[in-house]
């Protein structure tokens, strides 16, 4: 029998409530597919700075690094607003994707067709939505040095981010952009800022010379990020995959989400490079949303991003496509019976809490893998 390693993350929030409804699905593969998943689990984020002083300790990160794949909930909140900066709980996952090794971040906006009603949007406009942004993660603006805060000699302050790419870095984000495509609908856009941004100018020579080399039969456009977040506005359902920088996949990946209907409904995969030996990737797997310190303990949370972030640990890390595909059916099911958290709900609809939600979808699952 397969045994896979997870360490499971629950974090600050709402993270420990929907974390626990994934350990649910968990339980019941480990029942019903043929394959074994050992848990670990230990403390992130504003959670491991009240513990240890830290955002993540070195103990943890190397659970992380002995994993197949790290389950991932959410970090942050009001009460660590005033913690050191090197410490804060956000610096816990930073670390985990710099120490992992995670550059290609994948995050699909899917608008299930139960709410697109919800989106902000137009229905006609987002229902069928399938995009997939991949968004580079470990260089660009949040890494590059010097990144200080100076005091001036007339007494003003200048603050400095610095924005570094290097040919590898593009290289290697637009191939798992065209590995995607190649999967889906054959299209990649490609948003930088080459007209105003020096790294935007190598962004588009190195993803041009890449399509060339490495797809040629994958359509390639490129995009101004600016127009990118105004088209995914005006008509989003031209995308396909989005490869973009790590600034600019934070922006476009939060705006494509709302177009979906909610932050609490999508998932997220951060991958490291193949393995040479194995071909296994290190990976990172967590919902979009964030801690929601104000809904926390309340059982109100949507565990779906979680959920479905798990989905996607089962496609990309543990080749079990067939359970990913029922677990995703099971939520649209679910979706489908009019139930709804809080942060969905719709007129006519049954609202429900997070373990309810849950619990629901694993008795969709329950039902698919009869």
């Amino acid at each position: 029998m397969t045994t896979h390693h997870l360490l499971l993350l629950p974090g600050d929030g709402i993270g420990v409530e929907t974390m626990a409804e994934v350990e649910r699905i968990i339980a019941f593969l480990n029942e019903k597919s043929g394959v074994t998943f050992k848990t670990e689990s230990d403390l992130v984020g504003g959670a491991a700075y009240d513990a240890h002083g830290v955002a993540i300790t070195d103990e943890a990160m190397e659970k992380a690094l002995k994993s197949d794949a790290v389950i991932f909930g959410a970090v942050g909140g009001p009460k660590w607003d005033g913690v050191p900066y090197a410490v804060r709980p956000e610096a816990g996952l930073l670390r985990l994707r710099k120490d992992l090794g995670l550059f290609a971040n994948l995050r699909p906006a899917i608008c299930y067709p139960a709410l697109a009603d919800a989106s902000s949007l137009k229905r006609e406009l987002v229902e069928g939505l399938d995009i997939m942004i991949v968004r580079e993660l470990t260089g660009g603006v949040y890494f590059g040095e010097p990144k200080e805060i100076v005091t001036l000699e007339d007494g003003q302050k200048r603050a400095v981010d610095t924005q570094i790419y290097t040919t590898h870095e593009i290289e290697r984000i637009a191939k798992v952009a065209f590995d995607l495509a190649s999967k889906r609908s054959n299209k990649v856009h490609s948003a930088e800022k080459r007209n105003v941004m020096r790294t935007g100018v190598l962004w588009n020579e190195v993803v041009t010379a890449t399509h060339k080399t490495y797809a040629p039969n994958v359509e390639l456009n490129h995009i101004l990020a600016d127009n990118c977040a105004m088209q995914l506005v005006r008509n989003p359902k031209q995308f396909d995959v989005i490869v973009t920088d790590n600034l600019f996949g934070d922006v476009l990946s939060d705006e494509a989400a709302m177009a979906t209907g909610s932050l609490g409904m999508l998932p997220s995969a951060s991958l490291g490079a193949p393995d040479p030996a194995t071909g296994k990737r290190k990976a990172l797997y967590e919902p979009v949303h964030g801690s929601a310190p104000d809904i926390a303990g309340k059982n109100l949370a949507n565990p779906i991003a979680t959920i479905a972030s798990f989905a996607m640990a089962l496609r990309y890390s543990f080749d079990m496509g067939k359970e990913a595909d029922q677990l995703e059916t099971a939520i649209a099911n679910v979706l489908d019976q009019g139930l709804r958290t809080g942060d969905i709900m719709q007129p006519g609809m049954k609202q429900v809490s997070c373990s309810d939600m849950g619990a629901a979808v694993l008795a969709e699952l329950g039902k698919l893998a009869a």
